[in-house]
């Protein structure tokens, strides 16, 4: 039997784990007596080759595994639940704050800006907009707005009053208690408080502060004990989509009981707050709290032993809880308008059905009553992970570990994100652009304007497919890695899915009052039951519907000889002879006259008219394709290229010979190709210079229209509104309280957004008067107000309300960071805007205040002036008390749109 090579042997044996065994191996051979005795030179080379080899791809192995795991963002949490959670996930966490991670984690409201700057691979565990119904005063306004629309469905919260906005209220509601002889308790709670600080009971609501900005609930006297204690219950909630709406119920959670035996409150025990508050930051501190491994003692208990509990004493637990997921969606329904509303304006561009970059775990506070009927007090959007106890750690960790499960972050879902970005990037670079059709015939435009109605229902049928498509691929793999975590919406059980639908309806009409229709009927597309059968049938019948559209949409041409166009046109397709000439009729017909003739002639290879030449002329010759610069250049840019341009040699012979006419090529063939980039950089140097010049210019016009633009006060010239804004500026610290309560308290988002709105809409209108343009939603100076008014309102209106102080102007930090180039005159543009939001929001104050007991404010009709002069100004009252005003151009009178 020959002997071994060295390298044989090294092939055969098991890799070694350290390249020092690895070393010592290969030694041990070349040194063996037993072998050939003396070790040749090319073999002895070839072991250490192979040596080299094998420590070179074990490295790069080690560190293709090192690279290729999915990166977290901790560093904004503190708690190590999360970290361990993570890691255990295989993912790795990174020692900075890296905005590029798969993961970020925070335990703190997240601004929009950095939401809006996600890529669709990361995921961040806050939902923009949350906060209406995570803020108690919020979250009593909006359940409040419902409870008046669907008082049958919307009454599983206390009865609550915000302060000061509804103090006279509350003071009215305990005059006719002391009438009827009646005295309740109530509990007061800071607007945005949490962990129980600032609670306290009341049993006169006459005590109570009225100037502070606090919630005022009635408090419930009657609750369901355990073992003599009073408790409510943290149940979490995981929403993985707000776009469509996508909600999980975690099958355990944490039972939180008071630390002292339970007694109606009076006036005796009304301060023993660890006897009628059950949150743990609150009792943890008393002597009699206990902590205890086994889930069934202590003062923090598990959910799975409440039912265990209630089974055994003859309660109905499924029907308890049916209840309970009833009201955590009801409670969602009511923040899905705002959370899509807010998630839309953050992630521009993105359709229904992607995945969402957003995701959050809320834990509601849920309180039962004697008749173990659940009532909602709260929402916590950042409930604490902290875990002081086994039964803590136990209950988190599952419940941590189960939703990032159900993210599902992958690596590779980087490098497809980079490349749908650059698809989507050529897409909208090379894409086709809409030409202008000035000579086309009404019959030809209607059967167009058809066309790309139905091309666009096409489209739209497409992507609801595709999203169709998305939700059971990720159906599909929620239900193999829920874990403790159950689906609640969408539901299988028809019944209520219906209901729920209803409601989300009535919500958006509710609190989007009639504006985004996108969002509404995308919400209606996305919970509607069309199968995918369904939907292919829908495509092909707009298939079938183009298809009958596309003889009228062919341009008419002249006959040839006896035969039809049409017959002629498939003739042309079917001949196999690209060359073939066709024969060219003769005539007046065929003659083109004025500017028709010279549009026809000018036209790109793109445009209709070139469509009629190309099927009248013949087959089209084989040219080189057209850059994407030709395709975006004007009417006025093609007809100066096609007339300074040298003719090719077709052209020339054209023009010696009375020749047939053959199709023009794209580009000379002759011209070097070096030569046509210089042209067309050239003329890009100037159509830039050109366009900045105007841009310029245009904008200096729209910072003397907005420095001339006034806030009307109803019912007073320009001169008393002055002075009223005077008076309040004067006398700030009188009116800075009342009017932060006004801006911040009482006024909702959506009445904050429409005193915004006055503002907004003659913006718009200004911009259409001066640049001329109908549609100035691509405008990019009307982006950049965009960007300006959404800072104004950021922090529910606590944008608006910071540049009423002198320290900071919190909206100029949207420039600051952001990479876009801000120019001087952009800028002072940007601060009249602000200027005019503030002067709007006093009007509105001090309108409202005069007409405090006005049922509704009359409209104000346009001003008029004495003589024949025309008005400057026209104005208009949009229900907020606020009168705006914009410039009339001579002989245009403009109505003002409602905001």
């Amino acid at each position: 039997m020959p002997a071994a090579t060295t390298s044989d042997i090294i092939r055969s044996t098991p890799v070694p784990q350290t390249t020092a065994s690895l070393h010592s191996m290969a030694s041990i051979q070349t040194a063996s007596p037993l072998h050939h005795g003396v070790v040749d030179a090319s073999q002895a080379g070839h072991a250490h080759f192979d040596d080299s080899v094998l420590q070179k791809s074990q490295l790069s192995k080690k560190s293709h595994k090192r690279k290729s795991r999915a990166t977290a963002n901790l560093y904004a949490t503190r708690y190590e639940v999360v970290h361990a959670v993570v890691e255990q996930a295989g993912m790795q966490v990174s020692k900075e704050d890296d905005p590029k991670c798969y993961l970020i984690w925070s335990d703190s409201f997240v601004q929009n800006e950095r939401i809006a700057e996600l890529k669709s691979y990361q995921r961040l565990n806050h939902f923009p907009g949350m906060g209406e119904i995570c803020r108690k005063d919020c979250l009593a306004r909006n359940i409040s707005k419902m409870n008046r629309k669907r008082p049958e469905e919307y009454n599983f919260t206390p009865r609550t009053w915000i302060f000061p906005a509804e103090y006279s209220t509350f003071q009215t509601y305990t005059k006719e208690l002391r009438k009827r002889k009646k005295q309740k308790t109530f509990i007061v709670k800071p607007a945005n408080g949490a962990m129980g600080n600032g609670i306290s009971l009341y049993r006169n609501g006459e005590k109570i502060p009225q100037n502070e900005h606090i919630i005022v609930q009635e408090y419930m006297d009657k609750p369901f004990l355990l073992d003599g204690y009073k408790f409510d219950l943290r149940v979490y909630v995981l929403v993985t989509s707000c776009d469509p709406l996508r909600v999980f119920l975690y099958q355990d959670g944490l039972v939180r009981m008071g630390t002292e035996k339970y007694h109606a409150p009076t006036d005796g025990n009304i301060d023993e707050l660890c006897m009628h508050l059950t949150n743990y930051s609150v009792n943890k501190r008393n002597e009699n709290f206990q902590k205890d491994e086994d889930v069934s003692k202590g003062s923090k208990r598990s959910i799975r032993y409440l039912n265990n509990f209630l089974s055994k004493n003859g309660y109905d637990v499924p029907n308890l809880w049916f209840n309970i997921q009833n009201l955590i969606m009801k409670t969602l329904i009511v923040a899905e308008p705002h959370v899509l509303h807010a998630y839309r304006m953050c992630r521009a561009g993105s359709h229904a059905g992607n995945e969402s970059v957003c995701f959050e775990v809320l834990g509601f506070d849920i309180f039962l009553d004697k008749k173990l009927k659940p009532w909602v007090f709260e929402v916590n959007r950042s409930p604490s992970f902290g875990t002081d106890e086994k039964i803590d750690y136990d209950i988190k960790s599952g419940l941590l570990g189960d939703a990032i499960k159900l993210m599902n972050i992958r690596v590779s879902d980087k490098r497809k994100s980079i490349s749908a970005e650059r698809a989507e990037a050529e897409r909208r670079l090379l894409g086709p652009t809409k030409r202008p059709e000035h000579h086309s015939s009404k019959e030809d435009r209607g059967d167009r304007h058809r066309k790309i109605a139905i091309d666009k229902r096409k489209e739209e049928l497409k992507q609801y497919l595709n999203m169709i498509r998305l939700d059971r691929k990720r159906e599909e793999y929620e239900n193999r890695h829920m874990g403790g975590f159950r689906r609640i919406f969408p539901t299988e059980n028809k019944s209520q899915q219906a209901q729920w639908t209803q409601l989300l309806d009535d919500a958006f009409q509710l609190f989007l009052s009639g504006r985004a229709p996108a969002l509404q009927k995308d919400m209606t597309r996305a919970y509607s039951q069309y199968k995918e059968a369904e939907i292919l049938d829908m495509i092909e019948q707009c298939e079938e519907d183009s298809v009958s559209l596309m003889a009228p949409l062919v341009p008419r041409g002249p006959k040839f000889g006896k035969r039809p166009y049409l017959e002629e046109l498939v003739k042309q397709r079917l001949s196999s002879m690209p060359t073939a000439d066709v024969p060219q009729p003769s005539g007046e017909d065929t003659e083109d006259t004025g500017d028709e003739a010279m549009w026809e002639k000018n036209s790109p290879p793109t445009s209709p008219s070139f469509r009629r030449r190309q099927l009248s002329n013949g087959p089209p010759q084989r040219s080189r394709p057209t850059s994407s610069f030709a395709h975006r250049l004007s009417s006025e840019t093609r007809e100066h290229r096609s007339t300074s341009r040298p003719l090719s040699s077709n052209q020339l012979g054209k023009q010696s010979t009375g020749s047939q006419p053959v199709v023009q090529r794209t580009r000379s063939l002759t011209r070097p190709l070096s030569a046509t980039k210089r042209i067309i950089a050239n003329h890009n140097k100037e159509t830039t210079n050109v366009k900045s010049e105007r841009e310029e210019q245009l904008t200096k016009r729209t910072l003397t229209a907005l420095t001339d633009m006034r806030i009307k006060f109803p019912g007073k010239t320009d001169e008393e509104a002055d002075t009223v804004l005077d008076a309040i500026e004067s006398n700030w610290k009188y009116h800075k309280p009342r009017i932060a309560s006004y801006w911040l308290v009482k006024l909702d988002s959506i009445k904050r957004r429409k005193v915004i709105d006055i503002v907004r809409m003659n913006i718009r209108a200004l911009l259409q008067r001066v640049w001329h343009l109908n549609d100035v939603d691509n405008l990019a100076l009307y982006r950049i107000f965009c960007r300006v008014f959404n800072r104004l309102l950021w922090s529910h209106g606590q944008g608006l309300w910071n540049c009423f102080s002198t320290s900071q102007c919190s909206w100029e930090t949207i420039f600051s960071k952001s990479t876009d180039v801000i120019s001087p005159l952009e800028m002072s543009c940007c601060r009249r805007i602000v200027q005019l939001c503030r002067q709007c929001l006093l009007i509105v104050y001090q309108f409202a205040a005069e007409t405090k007991n006005a049922v509704a404010p009359e409209p104000v009709k346009t001003r008029t002036y004495p003589g024949n002069e025309a008005p400057k100004y026209t104005t208009w009252n949009n229900g907020n008390g606020a009168i705006a005003q914009r410039p009339v151009r001579p002989g245009h009178p403009l109505q003002a749109p409602q905001p």
